[in-house]
């Protein structure tokens, strides 16, 4: 009985995660944007940023990431992903160990940084910041993914 109630509560909350993304939010969970991006055969876009500190951050997801221009690119391209370290907010050990974890294997050493990667956690290619608003973000992203 109580293993039945873990399979069901761990399915609950990785469908969860999934219906979330197809509504445009963020997964903060990796293996649960690797299952995504492996189930839709899209990459997945993982933002490593410092949400509420880094001024850099915060004009990505102000100028680009809120923009309906990104949103509706993402939402056909792209599995969303966040490794969030902020300074402010609260964050589970776990998941911020998680975070910390990916940060490394990527070898990401500033924010914003974003990482474009495959479903088996390959990176396929970098970027951040970039000025120009969200259709030339939209722009540079099809570039770095060979033209989509």
């Amino acid at each position: 009985m109580k293993k039945r109630l873990m399979i069901g509560i761990a399915a609950l909350v990785l469908a969860t995660g999934v219906a979330a993304q197809a509504g445009g939010a963020w997964l903060t969970d990796f293996a649960a944007a690797q299952k995504a991006a492996a189930e839709k055969k899209l990459p997945i876009f993982a933002l490593f940023t410092g949400s509420d500190w880094c001024p850099w951050c915060v004009k990505l997801e102000k100028e680009v990431l809120s923009q309906k221009a990104f949103l509706d690119y993402a939402e056909k391209n792209l599995v969303l992903f966040k490794a969030d370290f902020p300074r402010n907010k609260k964050v589970a050990p776990a998941v911020m160990k998680a975070n910390r974890e990916l940060q490394a294997k990527y070898g990401v050493q500033g924010y914003p940084t974003v990482v474009l990667v495959n479903a088996d956690g390959a990176a396929i290619g970098n970027t951040g910041y970039e000025p120009g608003g969200p259709e030339s973000y939209v722009a540079n992203l099809g570039k770095l993914l060979g033209g989509k």
